[in-house]
């Protein structure tokens, strides 16, 4: 009973976040470009992101607008921390994307992500924030994802979690 618990708590996400923020790094290294709509695709992930056309479970990365201001905090910072700094694609308030590890969730009326894992800080922290930059995210470094399905996504879309579909015997395809 208590493993159906648990299960039943994980699922229980009736949040809905908010897209803050988009940003695309068209090469390694260099600055993000903030966009107010992008294309996401499952081939692709980020259009014209560096990490586009890149398979694997890092296509997209987000990360928490509440988190930017606890990392300001801990830097000792009056102001929020810049999403340019963090290196993430998309900033979401409202949800907590840790929750969403392991699961799919919807931004849009139309992209599906399921989140492949915690998005850890690298040594470029201590460079764009500073001086405990590294430690300061970490814990605070958001999400990565992959795309179950693409669209298109804008400032200002929902974020919210999405209960998985499983098939059932009855409507497994046939193979035979």
């Amino acid at each position: 009973m208590a493993t159906s618990n648990m299960s039943q708590l994980l699922k229980s996400i009736p949040q809905i976040g908010t897209v803050e923020w988009i940003g695309i790094r068209k090469e390694r290294r260099a600055e993000l470009a903030e966009v107010e709509t992008a294309i996401i695709t499952e081939e692709d992930g980020l259009i014209d992101d560096h990490y586009s056309k890149k398979k694997g479970k890092r296509q997209v990365t987000l990360i928490q607008a509440e988190h930017l201001q606890a990392v300001a905090g801990m830097l000792q910072q009056n102001t929020s921390i810049s999403p340019f700094l963090t290196r993430r694609n998309i900033v979401v308030s409202g949800l907590n994307l840790n929750a969403l590890k392991n699961q799919q969730f919807s931004i849009g009326k139309e992209i599906i992500l399921e989140g492949t894992g915690y998005c850890h800080p690298c040594s470029r922290m201590e460079e764009n924030l500073g001086a405990g930059g590294y430690n300061a995210m970490r814990g605070h470094g958001g999400i990565t994802a992959k795309v179950i399905q693409g669209g298109r996504i804008r400032k200002g879309d929902s974020i919210r979690y999405r209960e998985k579909e499983i098939l059932s015997e009855n409507t497994a395809p046939k193979l035979f």
